[in-house]
């Protein structure tokens, strides 16, 4: 792969995962918050596929099948199955902030990251390094929903979109990571998405809602 056709496909590749990150942040349909977190690990699938077209390492190909079948594939599934036997609304009807302040929020963690990556992007500079700033703001918009959603699957959709800002910044700064480090890691999210939805199952059984706040007036 020649120089100009690498940077130009990863830069679309991290566009679409910042763009995608956005939209979840912006968006309250639930439903349609899982789709655009389906894009966003095939977005994140991409970007390791054109990481391992460049680096020609068969084990970058192998993680990027992976991820495009745990990310874009196996995680929306779990997810539209624990929304379609949750009996909720289908939508993030009273969040802790607003629309407008959510994407002005956005904007200053985006500010934010490429601030603080600045030093690690100097160290080395080359296209994938500058692209760092893009996966450190996606970890910090996932921790915005996971800290302003009151629904339990909007928080789950926070944590899995944190988790694949960390992944993107790790491709992005060493493009050695073994295959049985990420397969390993892919596996807890796997584990970790697998006992949030049996929680949260538990949780409607029990109670009836899986919103934070009617169960915290609940137990008051």
């Amino acid at each position: 792969m020649n120089e100009t056709a690498y940077v130009q496909l990863l830069d679309l590749a991290c566009g679409a995962l910042l763009l995608t990150a956005v939209l979840i942040l912006w968006r309250r349909e639930l439903a349609v918050i899982i789709r655009v977190f389906a894009l966003q690990g095939l977005a994140l699938a991409t970007l390791v596929a054109v990481l391992a077209a460049r680096e020609g390492t068969a084990d970058l190909w192998a993680v990027a099948a992976g991820i495009l079948v745990l990310r874009a594939g196996v995680l929306p599934w779990l997810l539209r199955r624990a929304l379609a036997g949750s009996g909720d609304a289908g939508r993030e009807t009273r969040p802790l902030v607003n629309v407008a302040t959510s994407l002005l929020t956005a904007a200053a963690l985006t500010l934010l990251a490429y601030a603080v990556s600045r030093p690690l992007v100097e160290l080395a500079p080359s296209p994938a390094t500058q692209a760092i700033p893009v996966g450190v703001t996606v970890v910090l918009i996932g921790f915005l929903v996971l800290v302003t959603r009151r629904r339990a699957l909007s928080q789950l959709v926070g944590f899995l979109l944190l988790d694949n800002g960390i992944t993107a910044v790790g491709f992005l700064t060493t493009t050695s990571a073994g295959l049985v480090v990420e397969a390993g890691v892919s596996l807890d999210v796997l584990l970790a998405v697998l006992v949030l939805q049996i929680l949260t199952t538990r949780i409607r059984e029990t109670f009836g809602d899986t919103d934070l706040d009617e169960l915290r007036e609940l137990h008051d």
